[in-house]
């Protein structure tokens, strides 16, 4: 295990893909699991479908498990090859899609008649554009039922969801907690539409 609570392996894996793409995956370390608690905290089984944006190795996935979702009741969206593969192998039973955060909008058939009651994000959303950042917004909360809110989390102090994009989609954010068990220390954003 590493410092940040990782596995060795995942530390591989988090350095070739950083090395591959070192904006994209946007961290020095691996997620820890102090972070993947306060990111899912609010998560319950009855929300399922639960959509993870960017879920890398595993670790927030695992805690959504830890907080009584089933493999089946998640949609995993993660570009970066290597970790697609990992997740396959480890949570063979979840939908795991391969692509980019921005064309989420496309899977809405992995839904069927019953949309997302959440997403949680481990995207580096606060290094997107504006552009970027409305194409993954405006697409969650889309696939996502009356009620159902954003869990992402950033390094820094305010909510990494650019202003333009929270006015323009009529969305919400509230701080819920920090951790500084985190490598770096970490708050977690509940983001909502603001009419609900």
């Amino acid at each position: 295990m590493t410092s940040s609570g990782a596995p060795i392996s995942d530390l591989a894996a988090f350095l070739r893909a950083w090395a591959r793409d070192p904006l994209g995956i946007a961290a020095v370390a691996p997620s820890g699991p102090s972070l993947a608690r306060l990111i899912t905290a609010h998560i319950t089984p009855e929300m399922a479908p639960v959509i993870e944006l960017g879920p890398g190795t595993g670790v927030f996935t695992k805690a959504l498990l830890d907080r009584g979702l089933q493999q089946s009741d998640l949609i995993l969206i993660e570009n970066e090859a290597d970790f697609a593969r990992m997740l396959e192998t480890r949570f063979p039973q979840a939908r795991i899609v391969r692509g980019d955060a921005a064309g989420v909008h496309r899977h809405r058939a992995l839904f069927a008649d019953r949309l997302a009651g959440a997403t949680i994000s481990g995207l580096p959303i606060l290094s997107m554009n504006v552009s970027q950042q409305m194409k993954i917004m405006r697409g969650c909360f889309d696939l996502m039922r009356p009620g159902g809110r954003l869990y992402q989390f950033s390094y820094s102090p305010v909510c990494p969801v650019r202003k333009p994009v929270m006015e323009r989609l009529g969305l919400k954010a509230r701080r819920l907690s920090s951790t500084l068990r985190n490598l770096p220390p970490a708050a977690v954003y509940e983001i909502g539409r603001d009419h609900e």
